[in-house]
């Protein structure tokens, strides 16, 4: 099939036909994640470069979700596509039990900018089974099976992360193990806790894990995962020293610590990983996505020598076939090299400071739908309310149908103005590539001040 351009320009034949075929084909065939089969009409995407994707017809839309908040370096990397081209020219594949040159160069680049002491990553097909595989190797380091994760939280749709997941998406999936318990993480916005402060939140959100943590039985508890920015649930930035306190407990109670860095890794915050922010060291962290922005499905687990060590003799039960897939890796060891010439962690959080930052926080004097703005680097979350003072939000919580009305018509009206946005129940989310040009970022968060007036139209002024 010949497809249009990012011009919107058909190759060989009119570009309605073009769109008329892959429509066609996607809703005779493909079944589709999280929907309704005959409720959706996903639109047909022809063309991606840079922050921008094109539909068939030429319409332009800066990716102000990275798609999946994976694309890290935006589409088609020049650099990327290219090592992965060369790749796929010399070896396209290998299995796992043999050495490869790109995969362990990958791995070496990650223990190098991981914390002192984490030298061994197990690498996986995607975050899911990064969260599946730490967890594993958490229960077999401790000899216990309990895990603690957030309410707030998504670690993945494979069994043991969904178990683990606290959001709604949880729901439909439940699978009867008793060993996943959830607990109340900080967000001092909606706190569980009656805080004032961050200060109080992080204090009082650490005395209730601790309390999780003794009723449920220490001695139980193998790990403890936390994603380390909460991601699709809110963008929720740890208070100065939770993380540290999460720590402590593990410390003290002979539980492992998981970082959940599969959204949050590789720059998204303008650092490597996401606790390099934040002063604390866990046991085995995760990633995927911005690794190599997802051009070939990669993801893995970064391990300490607490936890490597204890597989020197005794054999790591688990394995997957394209565990360190040479064309995920060869993009992954591209990312690196794009990164440090293009000094990306400083980009990041240059617009951070000059761009971002000020301009959400504008919007806190301009619309009255906006309740809190927060988050870091190029990740940002902005809460939705009908009324500031009860801080009631724009939509019900796991809103659908007519109930999230609002976010629909205003995650429309940023669509029409040429963004493609990311909502979440009551919240906008802003997540563009890091590549992203000054110029395109303030371009489109112009758009979406603008469509912040459609759902002023449902708050009290």
């Amino acid at each position: 099939m010949d497809y249009i351009d990012r011009h919107g320009t058909a190759h060989g034949f009119p570009a309605a036909d073009a769109e008329t075929q892959v429509r066609a084909d996607d809703r005779g065939h493909v079944f589709h994640s999280w929907s309704a089969q005959a409720l959706i009409d996903p639109m047909p995407v022809a063309a991606g470069e840079g922050s921008t994707f094109w539909d068939f017809r030429g319409n332009a839309y800066l990716d102000f979700s990275s798609q999946l908040v994976n694309l890290n370096l935006g589409h088609q990397h020049p650099d990327l596509v290219s090592a992965i081209q060369q790749q796929a020219g010399r070896l396209s594949t290998i299995q796992p039990s043999l050495a490869n040159d790109v995969r362990g160069e990958l791995a070496r680049r990650i223990a190098d900018v991981s914390p002192d002491g984490f030298e061994k990553v197990f690498f996986t097909n995607g975050g899911a089974e990064a969260n599946e595989y730490a967890v594993r190797m958490a229960r077999q380091v401790t000899g216990r099976r309990k895990v603690l994760s957030m309410y707030r939280s998504y670690h993945g749709s494979t069994s043991t992360a969904i178990s683990l997941t606290g959001d709604p998406r949880r729901w439909a999936n439940e699978g009867g193990d008793g060993s996943a318990v959830r607990f109340f993480g900080p967000y001092l916005y909606r706190s569980a806790f009656h805080a004032t402060t961050q200060e109080e939140e992080g204090a009082r959100a650490l005395q209730h894990l601790e309390q999780t943590i003794l009723l449920e039985g220490p001695a139980t508890i193998a790990a403890i995962i936390i994603e380390t920015v909460v991601g699709t649930n809110g963008v929720l930035v740890p208070p100065p020293g939770y993380l540290q306190g999460v720590r402590e407990l593990c410390d003290r109670h002979g539980i492992l610590y998981i970082a959940d860095e599969v959204m949050v890794g590789f720059g998204r915050i303008g650092e490597w990983f996401a606790i390099d922010a934040f002063g604390a060291r866990p046991d085995l962290i995760t990633f995927a996505k911005g690794v190599n922005s997802g051009y070939v499905p990669l993801g893995g687990v970064v391990i300490s020598e607490r936890v490597a060590s204890h597989f020197d003799r005794v054999a790591f039960p688990g394995g997957l076939t394209y565990s360190g897939h040479p064309l995920a890796c060869a993009a992954g060891v591209a990312t690196f090299e794009v990164f440090e010439r293009d000094g990306m962690l400083d980009r990041v959080r240059d617009l951070e400071a000059r761009v971002v930052e000020p301009t959400l926080r504008g919007w806190l004097e301009t619309h009255p739908s906006v309740g809190e703005v927060r988050g870091r680097g190029l990740f940002w979350a902005v809460e939705l309310v009908r009324d500031r003072e009860t801080r009631e939000p724009l939509v019900p919580f796991n809103a659908s149908g007519p109930d999230a009305a609002p976010m629909t018509a205003f995650a429309a009206a940023a669509k029409q103005g040429g963004v493609w946005p990311f909502t979440h129940f009551n919240r906008m989310h802003i997540a563009p590539p890091l590549v992203i040009s000054e110029e395109e970022l303030v371009r489109g968060l112009s758009v979406l001040d603008e469509a912040l007036t459609v759902a002023d139209g449902y708050a009290q002024g």
